[in-house]
């Protein structure tokens, strides 16, 4: 690799050709997943041939079980990227990001639970917030920053059963009586309990993983003592810690864009 001048551009062109090279041998005569894997990223992010590389990753993921390429087949079957159609199939990315869950890809659980408890997911998916909050879970269990703050925004709130949230939603009309106070209903009214210890700690490690949005929660439930002891120091430490982050985002933002602009 140092060898190559990459300021070269007929050296860069030959450096690019020799990775396909090696990627192909890597992944076709010795059969390595991982390099399969890299050869489908190369197909996509250096040649945008995304039916090629859709190919790849599904074979990838079928016939060697690696995890994160049956995400990347997900994402092109949900999107219907390197397709013909290109029209999407969820309920066939839900089976692939299924199975990279059960290979352990934490961004698989979060796809797969997002597509079992999201009320917004398209009508071939079945909700399921249980078997979605097991998924997620999981997720978060193997440090996925993205399904800790889920997670923490569930028992924010709680999730009601399909039956109550129905009734919710009757209550909210113009002319229907006054809605009955959170704490009257039912036993058993919920799929998960509104439970704000939980919340804080779910959030807690979200922001640990650096998720901008989990600080941004976390230094308001120490503000306002909300699943954990009031402490406006915290409050103030995680405030801060939100906004750096989110400077942070601005900032690579701006640079992409800033890539992307041709020299004058």
């Amino acid at each position: 690799m140092s060898s190559f001048d990459l300021k070269n551009e007929t050296e860069v062109k030959e450096y690019i050709d020799k990775l396909g090279v090696e990627y192909r041998f890597g992944c076709y005569s010795e059969k390595k997943p991982e390099v399969c894997h890299l050869l489908g990223d190369y197909l996509e992010g250096i040649r945008k041939d995304f039916e090629k590389a859709a190919k790849v990753y599904r074979s990838n993921c079928d016939d060697y079980n690696y995890g994160k390429s049956c995400l990347k087949y997900g994402n092109y079957t949900f999107l219907g990227k390197g397709r013909a159609s290109e029209k999407g199939d969820p309920a066939k990315a839900f089976s692939y990001y299924e199975k990279g869950c059960k290979l352990n890809d934490p961004d698989a659980c979060l796809h797969s639970g997002l597509l079992l408890v999201s009320k917004l997911m398209p009508k071939e998916i079945t909700r399921d917030v249980p078997k979605g909050f097991e998924l997620l879970q999981k997720s978060c269990d193997m440090n996925n920053a993205g399904a800790c703050f889920y997670l923490s925004g569930m028992y924010i709130s709680g999730v009601l059963k399909e039956e109550h949230q129905q009734a919710a939603k009757k209550a909210d009309t113009p002319t229907s009586e006054p809605k009955a106070p959170e704490q009257q209903r039912p036993p058993g009214a919920y799929v998960v309990e509104r439970n704000m210890e939980k919340a804080f700690e779910f959030a807690y490690k979200a922001c640990e993983l650096r998720n901008m949005y989990a600080c941004a929660n976390l230094s308001q439930m120490y503000a306002k003592g909300d699943g954990t002891p009031r402490d406006e120091k915290k409050a103030e430490k995680y405030k801060k810690l939100a906004l750096e982050m989110q400077d942070e985002v601005k900032k690579q933002q701006q640079l992409t864009f800033q890539q992307g602009l041709n020299p004058s």
